[in-house]
């Protein structure tokens, strides 16, 4: 079991802890603040809501999460140390000494820095080689980008190291290897930050007309292309470099105050306060913390569908989830037909809800084809034999809702053969949580030819798979609810 050391249990902090707590890491933090166990466990909530609907595969089992009074104690034997504490250089050397002087040579120690340079942090340090900046972007349990800084001193062991963990957390790793104040990102955001100001100060814009100009136009188009790839495709077939030759003369042109900022006089602070209030006020920033995830979610996971952006990071990591999921990536995994097999195992994604706070129903229909459409697979209905002519349709499918699926609910799909001959196939599928049946899945499916769109016979060793695992299942009894139609007798 891999072990992370969280120094620092603020919001990046408490994000950091959830990251690794959900992925299957035994997470120690240490924090002076007498709050801190709170705060970081309503940070965990949220993670815990949200973190596991990104993925379409069972994440693994929490690890252990543990609060320590002194930092030796929580740094011992850790794999990973991760600094979070006040942007104060002076603060931050005093507990790296103290770090070092506790924890294994072999660790990685991470700061969340988003002030200091690598070499900075690195001074007078006992193994500068050690330390370096892994900054993180809020919330750390949604957003994949850490930006990790590194000097001549850090050797490519250690960094390699360092990313190839980041990396199995599904965090995406940007190494730097040239340091420069602000790193790369909030470089950008402080120039949008400074206009911002500018526009409020000038009486041009409102915060929320400003916010409204990013989430409702480009803001949009970078969350998915980003900044080069977007103006890409704003050159048209012409490309990048049209695009350049169009708009590159109006950078001469004076629109922005990128090289002066407002001053921050009481009267521009109680301006954007009360704008931001008015703006926002009706929520609770736990409440604007739950919008704000519902809609990462909700965003990567369409990204998810498209393999593109941010989603193409997350099915890559779902790959990698899948090597330890109880569904069998193939027939010859199955070593048993005498029990359900499970075709699925997943949480309950934020986009799965409804209005009730639950699972929609018409997501039940969506987790059992998805578990069918894995068994077919299985069988050698694949996307070769499809593109061969032959494949199923489902003709009948029958759910009984039996329970609730709340958001970050673990579930699992597992699946019978009813019967498997000639044209027809019958499954039986059941969703459960924690041991408990949430909903059943009947469905007769039938094989066909897709240059008739008429049924046609299985093959021969399609055929012979599904009656192993029908003998297989004879000795079980048949399950509750089978053939059971609306209004009939329990």
């Amino acid at each position: 079991m891999s072990v992370a050391a969280i120094i620092g249990g603020g919001v990046i902090g408490g994000g950091w802890a959830a990251r690794f707590l959900l992925n299957g890491w035994d997470v120690r933090v240490f924090d002076p603040d007498p709050e801190a166990e709170r705060k970081v466990g309503e940070v965990l909530d949220n993670a815990r809501r949200s973190l596991p609907g990104l993925s379409d595969a069972a994440m693994p089992q929490e690890g252990r999460l543990s609060f320590h009074r002194s930092m030796a104690d929580t740094v011992k034997g850790a794999d990973w140390i991760q600094e979070s504490v006040p942007e104060r250089l002076d603060i931050k050397h005093k507990v790296l000494a103290e770090l070092q002087g506790a924890c294994d040579e072999s660790a990685v120690i991470g700061s969340s820095t988003s002030g200091f340079k690598p070499s900075e942090l690195q001074q007078g340090a006992v193994r500068p080689a050690q330390i370096m900046v892994c900054h993180p972007f809020n919330p750390v349990y949604l957003l994949p980008l850490i930006e990790v800084v590194t000097t001549p001193e850090n050797d490519t062991g250690i960094v390699e190291k360092a990313k190839a963990l980041l990396t199995s957390v599904g965090l995406y790793p940007l190494h730097l290897r040239k340091e420069i104040d602000a790193h790369v990102a909030d470089r950008f955001l402080e120039a949008v930050w400074r206009e911002a100001l500018w526009l409020v100060k000038d009486g041009i814009a409102t915060t929320e007309e400003i916010d409204n100009a990013i989430r409702y136009g480009f803001g949009i188009r970078w969350a998915q292309m980003g900044l080069f790839e977007t103006y890409r495709v704003a050159g048209g077939e012409a490309g990048m470099k049209h695009f350049m030759a169009q708009f590159g003369p109006a950078l001469k042109w004076p629109w922005t105050k990128l090289m002066d900022v407002p001053e921050f006089t009481d009267e521009l602070v109680d301006l954007i306060a009360g704008q931001s209030d008015e703006q926002s006020g009706a929520h609770s920033i736990r409440e604007l913390e739950r919008i704000r995830d519902n809609n990462l979610v909700s965003m990567m996971r369409a990204l998810k569908a498209q393999d593109y952006g941010a989603g193409a990071l997350l099915n890559a990591h779902d790959a990698v989830l899948l090597q330890d999921s109880p569904v069998p990536a193939t027939l010859e995994q199955i070593t048993d037909y005498a029990v359900p097999l499970v075709m699925l195992a997943q949480a309950v994604p934020i986009d799965w809800l409804d209005y009730n706070g639950h699972m929609n129903e018409a997501r039940y229909l969506e987790a059992f084809s998805r578990a069918t459409d894995h068994f077919m697979k299985l069988i050698g209905c694949d996307a070769d034999y499809i593109a061969n002519g032959g494949s199923f349709f489902t003709a009948e499918t029958h759910i009984r809702h039996l329970g609730e699926a709340a958001p970050g609910a673990r579930i699992e799909v597992t699946t019978r053969v009813i019967s498997g001959e000639g044209k027809k196939m019958h499954l039986w599928h059941e969703m459960t949580h924690e041991g408990a049946v949430l909903a059943t899945g009947e469905q007769i499916l039938l094989h066909v030819s897709l240059e008739t769109r008429k049924p046609a016979p299985m093959p021969d060793a399609m055929q012979a798979i599904l009656a192993r695992m029908v003998a297989g299942q004879a000795d079980m009894s048949p399950p509750d609810g089978l053939g059971r139609a609306i209004g009939a007798p329990r």
